[in-house]
């Protein structure tokens, strides 16, 4: 009677228990975070998560290590991380590379929404479509007429194939019908280069690499590819604007964690990367470099990335980018 009683009581403990979730950790952390940078140090990935990872680590109470794998694209980070067990306590940021590889790349073995749980975006800026100072032309309108008027003889540049700067260019492309020669550079040092030489009749770029470049007076602005003016350039107009619709693009800055993490420690995570974001200095900090905070949460990242995967595959596909 007494082993019933006992066994009566175990099982009546175990139902409240069930009944009650608790966190799947509730010592979450119990040892350090690292994050697995998608791109060696120095570049815009590498400096926006330095901006937060001490912060978070504060948070959390265990240091967040940075560790930087950069290689074909991104896609030697993605797919490290992809092997780990999906615990919250290695984390993968990435840019906008994230949404572009599965298309452009061959080797590109993952699945965005599959194998990870997009968790906050940490800023994001626009492309800008600049000319070289000397240019005769003055406005976006007037490239297309002039593109259009050349059949194919005007040629432009970007950072690389592949990068956003370059899609944006393709996607103007395919929007407007206009055929252009892309010029690919190794890099956005050569390509800014050759831009402010004269070289080239149009580049594209993410807009904070090239903010003193415009100031000084050396490439003249003629769109940006936001929904909106860009704050810094407010007599530039936006694609949409000068009539090119749905070819909105920016080059985002984001955190995923693979996906099976537990739900709890998501929701920890993203409470406190807001906070960290929304703090004025940390803003400030994010301006300085041309990338302005966003802090979009686990739905809002997940929108976006349901939205421009299958937008950069459209432009890669028809494009005929392929990368083996």
């Amino acid at each position: 009677m007494k082993r019933f009683i006992l066994a009566f009581a175990l099982l009546g403990a175990i139902g409240v228990l069930g009944a009650t979730p608790g966190p799947a950790r509730a010592d979450y952390p119990d040892k350090p975070i690292t994050w697995v940078l998608c791109f060696p140090a120095g570049g815009g990935t590498d400096i926006a998560a330095r901006l937060i990872n001490t912060q978070l680590g504060e948070a959390l109470g265990k240091p967040v290590i940075i560790e930087n794998r950069g290689g074909a694209g991104g896609n030697i980070a993605i797919a490290s991380v992809k092997r780990l067990p999906a615990d919250g306590t290695t984390m993968l940021v990435c840019s906008s590379a994230f949404v572009v590889n599965p298309s452009l790349y061959a080797s590109a073995n993952y699945e965005p929404l599959k194998d990870f749980v997009p968790l906050m975006v940490i800023g994001a800026s626009p492309n800008v479509f600049v000319v070289p100072a000397q240019s005769e032309i003055k406005s976006m309108k007037q490239f297309l007429e002039k593109a259009k008027a050349a059949g194919g003889k005007m040629n432009w540049t970007s950072s690389g194939v592949g990068t956003t700067p370059h899609l944006a260019g393709e996607l103007i492309k395919l929007r407007t019908g206009i055929e252009m020669q892309h010029i690919p550079y190794p890099g956005a040092g050569p390509a800014t280069n050759a831009a402010l030489a004269g070289q080239v009749d149009l580049y594209t770029a993410n807009i904070g690499s090239l903010q003193g470049q415009i100031d000084g007076g050396k490439l003249r602005p003629i769109a940006v590819t936001s929904q909106t003016r860009w704050a810094p350039l407010p007599d530039v107009p936006t694609l949409g604007e000068v009539g090119i619709k749905d070819a909105e693009s920016d080059t985002f800055q984001g955190i995923f964690v693979l996906a099976g993490t537990p739900q709890p420690v998501i929701d920890r995570l993203a409470k406190e990367l807001t906070a960290i974001l929304s703090r004025p200095d940390i803003k400030e900090k994010f301006d300085k470099i041309g990338l302005p905070v966003v802090a979009e949460g686990p739905a809002q990242f997940r929108a976006r990335v349901e939205r421009e995967v299958p937008r950069y595959k459209e432009v890669i596909d028809k494009a005929g980018l392929r990368i083996q």
